[in-house]
């Protein structure tokens, strides 16, 4: 594909003008007859030569996304052209990226492109699942009722995503700040204390000469002990960046105690609200399998989805595969089977959504309780045990002087 600018004229004389996505220049010449277009000129767009700065690149934000959606929903139900409706939007968004990529959707758009293929060209805002919603409201003629589904979704799923990395982040926070102290114990504050008790002399307690040695072993490879730690936080990253690496750490994540349950009820509620979404706009069920896979975030819901994809292209009903994949709660079969049989399947899919998230929501917040008291008895007893340490001596004396 390659962008073509056009001149030419209508019927009536007026000239026109614009940027058309296209293979060759016969394609755009067929295109602007049906739009009754007398082309005069088409010339392909030359590709400008660009630097791209690590940190210089725009981003869309969820929540700036959203309000373009519901205020373009607003201005399609009123009736305004869908040209027209960009170019408001465009002239009054602050993000200058976003705005740069609005106006760029309404040359295209103008240039003969639908909608759904204005937006494909820019995966980064607009997603798999968003342009193919889009492109499903333009043929049912339904847009303004799309994207309004489409920002609900965006804001669901933007809350739900912000509940799981909030409760992931808690822990690993707690444990960073564990080791700073104990780093900050063990290299400043004992060995202060390991110099006052050589001065007094005497036998220390066998806990004491333990943390003291441990400080003396840290302070000599300190060095090397952050080297390695920062050398296999390269390696878990490098790692899980690979296929086979991240289908590992995801199927640990999933089995985990704590954090498990709360992803797994969250790719549930994912899961179901996407499709469900999807059905209820007119996606045929194996593309909108398909677009769900991709779009799981994990590499163990998103094998079983295909999976059921593939079964249901054999003439399998969805909820049978689904179950013996072992992934998905009883619970969400038996509903979608219900789902399938009753032909509502888009709404029993939003009502498992509506659960499971509420399921994800209880299962962050008791999982944030238990965690809290867990992760201050440990730091409080690694802390303790050194503090104790260190003070175990000056008792020892304190007694030895009584007696």
């Amino acid at each position: 594909m390659a962008d073509w600018m056009w001149e030419g004229r209508t019927r009536t004389g007026e000239a026109r003008k614009g940027v058309m996505d296209a293979e060759t220049e016969e394609e755009v010449q067929q295109r602007l007859r049906q739009q009754n277009i007398i082309p005069d000129k088409i010339q392909k767009k030359a590709k400008g030569f660009t630097i791209s700065l690590p940190g210089m690149g725009g981003s869309v934000k969820s929540q700036e996304l959203v309000i373009f959606v519901r205020q373009f929903a607003t201005m399609i139900d009123a009736g305004l052209p869908l040209v027209q409706c960009l170019d408001i939007l465009a002239s009054q968004e602050e993000n200058k990226y976003f705005q740069k990529i609005l106006y760029e959707v309404k040359q295209n758009v103008e240039g003969g492109s639908t909608f759904a293929d204005a937006l494909r060209k820019y995966p980064k805002v607009f997603d798999t699942l968003f342009v193919n919603l889009i492109a499903a409201g333009e043929i049912g003629g339904i847009l303004d009722t799309i994207l309004n589904r489409l920002a609900s979704y965006i804001e669901r799923n933007v809350k739900i995503v912000r509940q799981v990395k909030g409760a992931m982040t808690y822990p690993i926070a707690i444990l960073v700040i564990c080791v700073l102290i104990t780093s900050g114990l063990l290299k400043w504050v004992v060995p202060t204390f390991a110099s006052m008790f050589q001065d007094m002399g005497g036998d220390m307690p066998a806990l004491t000469a333990y943390v003291i040695k441990t400080s003396e072993w840290f302070q000599e490879y300190f060095l090397y002990v952050f080297g390695i730690i920062v050398a296999l936080l390269i390696i878990f990253i490098k790692t899980i960046r690979t296929e086979k690496g991240r289908r590992a750490f995801d199927k640990i994540l999933l089995k985990s105690p704590l954090i498990g349950n709360v992803l797994r009820k969250s790719a549930v509620a994912k899961f179901t609200r996407t499709f469900g979404t999807m059905i209820s706009s007119g996606v045929p069920i194996l593309d909108g399998l398909d677009i769900v896979a991709k779009a799981a975030g994990n590499y163990v819901i998103q094998d079983a989805i295909l999976y059921a994809r593939t079964k249901v292209s054999e003439g399998s009903n969805l909820a049978p595969p689904l179950e013996e994949t072992g992934v998905f709660p009883g619970m969400v079969m038996q509903m979608i089977a219900v789902g399938e049989s009753t032909g509502a399947m888009d709404v029993m899919l939003q009502k498992i959504a509506d659960f499971y998230e509420e399921e994800a929501e209880l299962a962050i917040a008791s999982m944030t309780k238990m965690m809290e008291p867990l992760m201050m008895v440990f730091i409080g007893g690694i802390a303790g045990t050194i503090v104790i340490s260190m003070y175990l001596p000056i008792f020892s004396m304190a007694g030895n002087v009584q007696t």
